[in-house]
């Protein structure tokens, strides 16, 4: 809960008590001063802004506020007798101020404007976004013959900038949390107040000056995802020293919003699921009057090339000036949650350029159970009984868990199965920090948030200084670890 908004809700029990309850007389005098609450509410309605969960905190100060205006006004007179009428009303004013208290308290503690942890790394974090155009490149979703496909691009990077500089939205595209309403089956207005939401990173800061490069991370967002979903591993790995590119992907993407005011939305959940699970068919699909050359998978993972060759253009001459000739293009990663973590598998086994892969919570394709992976892999996720709580099918269990484990055995450089038994599928991303009603409605697992993030950072950080820098990692030698519960496998080629 936020600081005004932490005011407002402890001032409006107090002058609430203060108006109803019998008090001594040289204490009345307080009621004319009931007003008052009017202040924290118009305090944070200013400088906070406004958001439907304190609508209760708001009614109930201004009530507040109009009752202490009439008692003020009211000519003085001799008490008059309680008659069970006025009992009554009492009572009742009494009950409905009490449970407007507890909303307005509730509703702002379940669904908060949440805060993204400091990063523990040694550098701040700066932020630019791209548009990209691969004009070589049919887009398969749209209907007209020459529409190209299109990028929306983050880049998170170590930066120079004071403690005192503004620090950048959560998104910028706010019909991403109306998108996540609706695949969640509640009212769209529901999250809208992750707008008010900000990160640790600060738009178009100086690159760090400690080194001359970086070296890159690739991300890729999970189905009807948003390229900010994983902010907290994001932020924990650039303030390590990485640059993290983030893709969006246009209409396997909830929402994505063009610089010139256009919007793709997400396709419907049960066609990009049947998209998906044809990617692992050889006869491909046909979106739109279009077919796919050989499916969903690769077709999103040419993104992944086409980022890699506009990165390489970045570094010889970005245009804003921020990141020529930071890139370290020598030492590139890649990590992807879900459906990103299937294009993470296919682009590794592909491309090359990738020295570094981590797969979370998802399955592989075909390809890559055949063939393994070259590169050092890792694979993040959990245990069958888990799965099995949340409510996955046995199909589902069952191809997760059989291909991770064949292209984990498959792999042809180091690889890594970690599993973290509790943690669901949203545990993965920010998702857990949105609001903690989400475990009550088996959205989220039994690991708390802070500590199933915990592990998700030091993984990942362990996984690419090992093989991107050739740092040291304890944790992934085990099986002594700081992280209990977690079950952590390898293999050398």
């Amino acid at each position: 809960m936020r600081l005004l908004e932490a005011v407002l809700v402890i001032v409006n029990p107090l002058a609430f008590l203060i108006l109803t309850l019998p008090v001594p007389h040289a204490v009345r005098a307080l009621r004319r001063a009931a007003p008052v609450v009017l202040v924290p509410a118009a305090a944070q309605i200013l400088l906070e802004g406004p958001r439907w969960q304190l609508v209760p905190a708001y009614v109930l100060a201004a009530g507040i506020s109009a009752a202490g205006l009439l008692h003020g006004s009211a000519p003085a007179h001799r008490p008059r007798p309680r008659t069970r009428s006025r009992k009554l009303a009492a009572l009742l004013t009494a009950g409905l101020g009490a449970v407007a208290l507890m909303a307005s308290a509730a509703l702002p503690a379940l669904l908060p404007v949440f805060s993204f942890a400091p990063p523990t790394g040694p550098h701040r974090i700066g932020t630019t976004t791209r548009h990209w155009i691969d004009t070589d490149r049919p887009e398969a979703f749209a209907a007209g013959p020459h529409a190209r496909r299109e990028l929306m691009v983050q880049i998170w990077y170590p930066a120079d900038s004071g403690p005192d500089a503004p620090h950048t939205p959560y998104v910028h595209d706010g019909e991403v949390f109306a998108a996540m309403a609706r695949l969640a089956r509640v009212p769209e207005f529901t999250f809208g107040h992750l707008r008010q939401v900000t990160t640790n990173a600060v738009a178009s800061a100086a690159v760090a000056g400690d080194r001359s490069r970086y070296p890159v991370l690739l991300f890729l967002e999970g189905a009807m995802g948003f390229r900010q979903m994983n902010t907290f591993q994001v932020e924990h790995l650039v303030s390590h020293g990485y640059i993290v590119v983030a893709l969006d992907q246009p209409y396997t993407a909830a929402s994505v919003r063009f610089p010139d005011g256009r919007r793709t939305a997400g396709l419907p959940p049960d066609r990009l699921r049947a998209l998906i699970d044809r990617s692992f068919d050889p006869a491909g699909e046909t979106p739109g009057g279009r077919v796919f050359d050989d499916g969903l998978i690769p077709y999103l993972t040419r993104d992944v090339t086409f980022t890699l060759d506009r990165l390489a253009a970045l570094d010889r001459a970005d245009p804003d000036g921020i990141l020529t000739g930071r890139l370290d293009l020598h030492r590139i990663g890649v990590f992807g949650v879900s459906l990103g973590g299937i294009v993470t598998g296919e682009a590794c086994r592909l491309e090359p350029r990738l020295r570094a892969c981590l797969m979370t919570d998802t399955r592989m394709t075909p390809g890559v159970v055949r063939e393994g992976l070259a590169q050092p892999s890792m694979w993040l996720t959990r245990d069958t009984a888990t799965m099995r709580r949340e409510g996955w099918s046995a199909g589902d269990i069952g191809q997760y868990q059989s291909t991770t484990r064949a292209a984990f055995r498959k792999g042809r450089a180091d690889g890594y199965f970690v599993r973290v038994p509790g943690m669901f599928h949203a545990d993965f991303t920010d998702i857990p920090s949105w609001s903690p009603l989400l475990s009550r409605l088996g959205i989220t697992g039994s690991v708390p948030a802070e500590r199933a993030h915990a592990i998700v950072n030091a993984y990942s950080l362990a996984f690419f200084d090992r093989h991107l820098r050739n740092r040291p990692s304890p944790l992934l030698d085990g099986p002594a670890q700081p992280h209990p519960g977690v079950l952590l496998e390898t293999r050398r080629p």
